[in-house]
């Protein structure tokens, strides 16, 4: 099966386990090599897919699982 070129993400999932970690937006943004601006679109809602690298990295650095971050349908894909 093809990797997929995008992933939907739970943007306000992510800004409150970041958060809850006790990491700041600019730490995580340059963490995962992405701008502060976008990592707010991302928590926001605004940008609600992104590529599986930037993806990974955030789960990766915020220590989340695919439950905890991907869109309700998303997670579901994932797991098959």
């Amino acid at each position: 099966m093809p990797e997929r070129s995008t992933v939907e993400v739970d943007g306000p999932a992510i800004r409150r386990i970041r958060k809850h970690a006790g990491v700041d937006m600019n730490t995580l943004a340059e963490q995962a090599g992405i701008t502060a601006n976008y990592l707010s679109r991302i928590e926001t809602g605004t940008r609600r897919r992104v590529r599986p690298s930037v993806y990974a990295a955030i789960r990766h650095h915020l220590g989340a699982t695919d439950d905890e971050l991907l869109a309700a349908g998303e997670a579901r894909t994932q797991r098959t």
